[in-house]
């Protein structure tokens, strides 16, 4: 080995939206002048930035390099010692990599919101609200909901009242209100009403909602029914008192045709005579039991399959919580199958576990459409493949799932309206090759197209 490297400081602290700078000292050891190039590798990279990139030392001369880390405020900043690397390999004996590693604490920060959907629910008897969560932070945060309002005319029930969101996550708590009043007749009454986010050693979060309580019976129903009760009431007392007297004369007649009859002569009791069977009855079809019409619905309907959560149904889902623009992504990793959609700058596959991704499926919100292709280990561009393209909202594929397809080495990426950001994750190389596209432009994301390496996991953001 004829370099030596020196840390300054090996460990270092820094918040999240802010940076630090670690100062990468170096010796040339040997006796030739050679060329130094630097590159940040591990999780911190993507954050990383080395001035100047590369540097020429004499032999037995000393330089130094700056090495500036700017994790952002967001959840995918994990809080806690986080390991780091430099990678410097040597012009004149580029197989004499020294790679040199320091440790870097994030320190930890809580952002929650929370919003009730739909901000205004009605009903006659209870509304069903439900609250999101998010946890925009880069520690797990674990809190209590409750609801009041000013006139303590709701009670409130939440399922669950306590939950614990995960960072980059969002949880929903279900919630019933029920008024402890009804309202039988008259117009409807809206009522505010407030539900509190409680956290250990934090301030509360509230979020308002509305309340609009209906009545039981409509107000013209109860008009209706009030007219119709007095119409009775004075039909009755009408026809009470107008009763009108009717007499009849077919009983008079039928007593005097009694009255000419003359009475019968005395003679013998008839003699009874046996009685005859009773008819045979024949059931009729009512008389049938239901086992014996021989009908039936041949057992109960299988349930329907629920549908498969995609990257456009994630993306729909994020943006009705968030405006702005949004980009959901999931990953086919082999012998596995389809992981579930992650959004904006989360990880998508399996990191250093040796499985390769095999297909892509993404989706976009505000950014006017996106378009990629896909390049495979042993295909390369394959022929007969062009652009593929999808609108805002709509899943856009690229890969293939079939066994007759290579595994992914890389792909290219493009957004119709602003620029999209990629990280990738390849066997052997780790995250490599972080960039952004200009508005309208695209960028090619993966392996580099000579060494064909499997691509293991993406993180994407608009």
């Amino acid at each position: 080995m004829s370099l030596w490297t020196s840390l300054e400081p090996l460990s270092t602290t820094v918040d999240p939206g802010s940076s630090t700078t670690v100062r990468l000292r170096l010796r040339n050891t040997g006796d030739v002048v050679d060329e130094y190039r630097f590159e940040p590798i591990g999780p911190l990279a993507p954050w990383a930035v080395v001035e100047p990139q590369s540097l020429r030392l004499y032999p037995g001369t000393t330089g130094s390099v700056d090495l500036t880390f700017a994790p952002p405020r967001t959840s995918d900043a994990t809080a806690g010692p986080n390991p780091y690397a430099v990678r410097i390999t040597p012009t004149e004996h580029p197989e004499a990599v020294t790679v040199p590693e320091g440790n870097l604490t994030i320190t930890p920060f809580t952002e929650v919101r929370a919003e009730l959907v739909p901000p205004v629910v009605k009903g006659r008897f209870r509304g069903r609200p439900r609250i999101a969560v998010d946890n925009l932070g880069n520690t797990k945060v674990t809190a209590s909901l409750s609801g009041s309002d000013s006139g303590d005319r709701i009670s409130y029930e939440m399922q669950p009242s306590n939950v614990q969101v995960e960072p980059g996550r969002a949880a929903f708590v279900k919630a019933t209100l029920k008024p402890k009043q009804i309202i039988w007749f008259g117009p409807k009454e809206e009522q505010p009403y407030a539900v509190a986010l409680r956290r250990s050693g934090a301030n509360n979060v509230d979020v308002n909602g509305t309340y609009i309580q209906r009545g039981f019976l409509p107000r013209w129903l109860a008009t209706v029914l009030g007219l119709v009760v007095t119409l009775a009431i004075a039909f009755v007392a009408i026809w009470i008192a107008y009763k009108p007297q009717v007499k009849s004369l077919a009983l008079e007649k039928t007593d005097q045709a009694v009255s000419a009859i003359p009475p019968p002569k005395e003679s013998a009791p008839p003699e009874t005579s046996p009685s005859a069977p009773a008819p045979e009855v024949t059931p009729t079809t009512e008389d049938k039991s239901p086992g014996d019409s021989g009908g039936g619905d041949g057992g109960a309907s299988k349930s329907a399959k629920p549908p498969e959560r995609t990257a456009a149904v994630a993306v729909h889902e994020i943006a009705a919580l968030s405006e702005g623009r949004h980009i959901c992504y999931r990953v086919y990793v082999a012998d596995k199958g389809w992981t579930n959609p992650v959004c904006d700058g989360a990880t998508a596959g399996e990191v250093g576990k040796g499985q390769p991704i095999k297909a892509l499926n993404i989706a976009v919100s505000k950014t006017g459409g996106v378009r990629g292709a896909g390049a495979y280990v042993v295909e390369g561009w394959r022929e007969g493949e062009k652009w593929q393209g999808k609108g805002t909202g709509k899943d856009m594929y690229l890969g293939s799932t079939k066994e007759s397809y290579s595994v992914m080495e890389g792909f290219t990426i493009g957004v119709t309206d602003g620029s999209v950001c990629q990280d990738s994750n390849v066997k052997e190389k780790g995250w490599y090759g972080h960039s952004c596209t200009k508005p309208g432009e695209w960028v090619y994301s993966g392996s580099p197209m000579n060494l064909k390496l499997q691509l293991e996991a993406i993180r994407l953001r608009v």
